[in-house]
């Protein structure tokens, strides 16, 4: 494949740091921040000039990690309510899209920060990549974003990018029926495991990861836990902005269930280790787009058994088991974590679909293929 070693690109992800950077790395991160690092590192080990627009976290202007040169923006809470919006938020991230200069903006997530960098790039010759993140950004009714305000700079963004990617068919099917929206498929990349480690040394029955905020049920966790007393449960997760009484309330809840242990954040660089050591990895979210998590779990071999099924992937391919209850989630739970031949048959699947699938080189064609356009 021929390198365009002529175009600059910059990611403009502000939460991006803690994953770019071990040193900021007890600050907490999504699925979309790690997508953002993989493929910028990627694209910088393929000769583009490769820039990420991040968060003033207390770094040094210009900082370069793998290959990923770094500018600041505005600080995340910096700012006054109200007029923070276009002071510092508008006034810093716009002087940081002009230090980039880049010839292609990559953003992700619905947010009025696409409709930003929409409105730079037409006014300065740029192009803008844009990635879905989630279903909820294909649903005008499910949009995670708070302010009619902002919905409006979403989807002015949205109308303007020049390549819009998806996770999935059904989000390409949604942008189109919502939005009039064409979009093209991407997979995502993960990172290769450290080890492999088989069934009788795994030490963890059974794992969840996420952010705790309601989408993300982790309440059906404590249930799932006290329906199977003889596995061993284990929860990774950090609080999400809006949401630290739920965060609380639930530290509270987790220390009465003998058979859970909840790690609370942990840095993305440790976190696959967690995966690894997993008999069975679960997820309780009602929306999502594709998870990460579930291809860090693949990767390392590890069935996942969830209500969330992006394309019917886990049900299609043999990666574990899509329910649509708790009781249904229990019983494959159990299933898979006490039975050697039940998950080596299934592990081997998940690693098998994850070789032929989401080796780099196909995961980047479509990506390349977009910054080329």
């Amino acid at each position: 494949m021929t390198l365009n070693t002529h175009r600059s690109v910059c990611f403009v992800g502000l939460e991006n740091l803690p994953v770019l950077s071990r040193q900021y790395n007890h600050h907490g991160i999504g699925g979309e921040q790690v997508q953002h690092t993989l493929l910028a590192r990627a694209l910088a080990k393929r000769g583009f000039n490769v820039s990420m627009i991040v968060a003033d976290y207390g770094q040094a202007e210009g900082e370069v990690h793998d290959g990923v040169k770094v500018f600041k923006a505005h600080g995340l809470t910096e700012g006054i309510p109200v007029i923070r919006f276009v002071h510092p938020r508008l006034t810093k991230l716009w002087a940081a899209l002009k230090r980039a200069d880049a010839d292609i903006y990559y953003v992700s997530c619905a947010g009025p920060q696409l409709g930003i960098v929409a409105l730079f790039a037409k006014l300065y010759g740029k192009r803008v990549v844009f990635r879905i993140a989630s279903d909820a950004d294909c649903e005008p009714k499910k949009l995670l974003i708070r302010l009619w305000r902002d919905k409006k700079i979403y989807e002015y963004g949205l109308r303007h990018a020049h390549v819009v990617l998806a996770q999935s068919v059904q989000q390409l099917r949604a942008l189109l029926m919502n939005y009039a929206q064409p979009s093209r498929l991407a997979s995502m990349l993960v990172d290769p495991p450290e080890r492999d480690v088989p069934f009788n040394q795994r030490d963890m029955d059974v794992l969840w990861v996420n952010n705790l905020r309601p989408l993300k049920r982790p309440q059906m966790v404590l249930e799932l836990a006290r329906q199977l007393p003889h596995l061993q449960f284990h929860l990774v997760g950090g609080p999400q902005a809006g949401h630290e009484a739920m965060y609380e309330d639930f530290i509270a809840k987790a220390k009465t269930v003998a058979n859970l242990t909840f790690h609370g954040q942990v840095p993305y660089h440790d976190v696959n280790d967690y995966y690894a050591r997993a008999r069975v990895f679960i997820n309780t979210s009602e929306i999502e787009g594709f998870p990460n998590s579930y291809l860090q779990a693949w990767r390392r071999g590890t069935p996942t058994v969830a209500f969330f099924d992006p394309d019917r992937v886990i049900a299609n391919f043999g990666l574990g088991d899509s329910v649509s209850s708790l009781e249904e989630m229990a019983a494959a739970v159990d299933r898979l974590a006490l039975s050697p031949d039940a998950w080596t048959d299934v592990s081997t699947h998940c690693q098998s679909f994850m070789d032929e699938r989401y080796a780099d080189p196909v995961v980047l064609a479509p990506y390349l293929e977009a910054l080329r356009a």
